[in-house]
């Protein structure tokens, strides 16, 4: 039997039940009919190049052989107590258990360095690591060499400073310069990769394996994320993937962590066979210090990404060659078929959205910061939505760009880094992103001048979804750690195509339930596949893509913290005013921080308010430094009579998309109620 969960605040309640949808027999390849409706913010359609050779020519402006020198050091000392060779035993065998093959009772063997660089001995102590078993397969006859929490550089290098080319040692830079084709060093440092036909997240390929905790805990059906699969299906790919980096000489491994707070840390194992992988995922998780790799043990969620091998289409649930798979139960992740590296976040991110909520805590896709006097905001927005350049601002301390948890301690950061949108990116109007695109920093899918290594923005030649991942304490403002106290306001952000929306609208609590569960914004070309200009989407909890849970059990959170400690929901639109795409034009970033300046000081608090027709939306009268008619959306559009079937448009389609969780019950006898219901648009 399901548990029933039960939240009442300001005068409505919540309950929750289970939901299934099964899947019967072997699936069609390429065929998505079953496939629920997702809501997808960085996927993106494949390449346009027809070979390997062709996706590197889009890379360079010019094709001729890269010219960056390269140089080999090692600094290792021959001499190591005997605590620490104890130490580094437990750490490979730990791998080697996490490396275990369905067939094999035990991992291979593994040893420590690469291959390439150096001759391992393998000491008298060896055997303690692993008894192979000879007669189950030949990979266990051969040694894997793991790259183990490599840094950008060598140790004795700070990535903080200048460097040159000369100084970079033999770790992760190398490993992806020497042995990855398409991997170079940027004019400013940064380390440009490829991650190949996938530039953007397949969320029609990721999966959730459907047992009998996830039947009745997980969100399934219509419009959920959580696409089943069952444990057989995920032990098959999970072989494949364990065989596939088994038999490879070398496999890097990242030890680290999730959620600064420290009460609530997860600790994390990702293995991939890609330099490129393992410096993304030291960037964007928590990096332990020495001490606490000492103490790191067994991990609590695991990930083996095999993306450079696909999955078998022939097998159960598989409708393509890629396959990102999800298993509670067993604490791990598979990925196979995609090389894109925010499929390793992003899938994290689904497992903290289950973790979290399940020791009481929200958590939350939204940047958050801090100003001065200990004031926290929270921002919710899809991709293009402004979130990270909003929540970036070198007025006030940045405690996150994209995940974070709401506990009874406060607010914490989930990442140990920021993950930016590259495309079109000025120093002139992001200047703290700019800034952090240096030695450390890996740029995905940009391309640049061969001679110069500048990086061209605006060249979309590869995708449009180009990246920037760099730990967060490449902003100058970033506190570390990451970790605020209680949010005051609560900021949703809409990029709103149709131009009706106002800048910037003050709700009340059910409103921001109503534009919360909502998550309304526009698709921005170039973030899903087939989207040639923005058309308007919901996302609810402003991230459907990761939500593992129905979005009334993350709204009721949301809605029961903001009432306790006194925090204010805004809706602001960064999209179009004047017109609808194509007529209006986008609200200027200027006149939009204006606005956020406002709500961090206070000042709208205390402002006149009118209220608009049909969504019923409290608008400012006046914003310093912002033109008083642009408040009023009507006031900018030339015909009004345009103006008004573009709002009873999107009324319908605010209407319609919410019918969906009318409908859902969470417990045997309660939905959604009146209150929530009556902060819609009304027609």
């Amino acid at each position: 039997m399901a548990k029933k969960e039960a939240s009442t605040e300001n005068g409505f309640s919540f309950t929750r039940s289970a939901s299934s949808n099964a899947r019967n027999g072997l699936a069609r390849i390429q065929t998505h009919t079953n496939t629920p409706e997702v809501c997808h913010d960085d996927s993106t359609p494949p390449v346009r190049a027809q070979t390997i050779h062709d996706l590197h020519s889009l890379q360079k402006k010019k094709s001729s052989a890269p010219s960056t020198p390269i140089t080999s050091s090692s600094a290792t000392s021959p001499f190591s107590t005997i605590l620490e060779e104890e130490r580094q035993r437990l750490q490979l065998q730990s791998i080697s258990a996490s490396l275990a093959s369905l067939t094999r009772e035990t991992g291979p063997k593994v040893v420590r360095g690469d291959p390439a660089s150096k001759v391992v001995t393998h000491h008298h102590h060896d055997h303690h690591y692993i008894t192979p078993t000879f007669d189950a397969s030949d990979s266990a006859l051969k040694f894997t060499h793991v790259l183990y929490n490599l840094s950008p550089a060598g140790k004795s290098i700070n990535p903080l400073l200048r460097f040159s080319i000369s100084e970079i040692g033999k770790e992760l830079y190398e490993q992806a310069i020497k042995y990855e084709k398409g991997s170079f060093i940027t004019a400013t440092g940064a380390l440009a990769t490829l991650s190949g036909a996938k530039t953007g997240r397949s969320p029609r390929d990721k999966r959730v394996v459907k047992d009998e905790s996830t039947e009745h805990d997980l969100w399934w059906g219509k419009g959920s994320p959580n696409i089943e699969m069952d444990e057989h299906t995920f032990l098959i790919n999970r072989e494949r993937a364990v065989d596939y980096l088994n038999s490879l000489e070398k496999v890097f491994v990242n030890d680290q962590f999730l959620n600064w707070d420290p009460e609530h840390r997860i600790k994390v194992r990702i293995v991939s066979a890609r330099a490129y992988h393992s410096l993304f995922m030291h960037n964007m998780c928590i990096r332990p210090t020495p001490e606490e790799l000492e103490e790191f043990g067994t991990p609590d969620f695991t990930i083996y990404n095999a993306g450079q091998f696909p999955c078998n289409r022939y097998t159960h649930h598989m409708t393509s060659s890629t396959s990102i798979d999800i298993n509670i139960a067993r604490k791990e992740m598979v990925i196979l078929g995609t090389q894109y590296a925010g499929e390793m976040k992003k899938g994290l991110f689904s497992v903290m959205h289950y973790l979290m909520p399940k020791r009481n805590i929200l958590s939350l896709h939204s940047g958050c910061n801090m100003g001065k006097n200990g004031d926290v905001a929270l921002f919710f927005g899809l991709s293009g939505t402004g979130k990270t350049t909003l929540s970036t601002d070198h007025n006030r301390y940045l405690i996150g760009d994209d995940e974070h948890c709401w506990s009874e301690n406060g607010v914490s950061n989930i990442e140990g880094g920021c993950y930016a949108k590259c495309v079109d990116l000025s120093r002139e109007k992001e200047p703290d992103i700019w800034n952090a695109i240096k030695f450390g920093t890996v740029v995905e899918n940009v391309v640049f001048d061969e001679h110069t290594r500048e990086v061209d923005f605006s060249d979309k030649s590869v995708t449009e979804n180009t990246r920037a991942a760099y730990p967060i304490e490449y902003i100058p403002n970033a506190k570390i750690p990451c970790v605020a106290p209680h949010p005051k306001n609560v900021i949703l952000l809409a990029c709103d195509a149709f131009g009706v929306l106002p800048p910037v609208s003050k709700l009340s609590l059910a409103q921001t339930m109503y534009h919360f569960i909502s998550g309304y914004t526009a698709l921005v070309a170039g973030t899903e596949d087939g989207i040639k200009e923005p058309q308007a989407t919901f996302s609810a909890c402003f991230g459907a893509a990761f939500i593992m849970m129905h979005p009334t059990k993350y709204a009721a959170m949301l809605a029961e913290k903001m009432q306790k400690h006194g925090a204010t929901g805004w809706l602001v639109n960064t999209g179009w005013s004047g017109g609808r795409y194509g007529v209006g034009n986008r609200i200027k970033l200027a006149y939009t921080r204006k606005i956020i300046d406002a709500i961090h000081s206070g000042s709208l608090l205390n402002a006149e308010y009118t209220k608009t027709e049909v969504f019923g939306l409290e608008i400012p009268t006046a914003i310093e430094g912002v033109p008083s008619e642009i408040l009023d959306p009507v006031n900018t559009w030339a015909d009004k009579k345009a103006y008004q079937d573009t709002l009873m448009k999107l009324a319908s389609l605010f209407k319609k998309n919410f019918n969906g969780f009318i409908s859902y019950k969470i417990g045997t006898d309660q939905s959604l109620t009146e209150e929530i219901l009556a902060a819609g648009p009304t027609l």
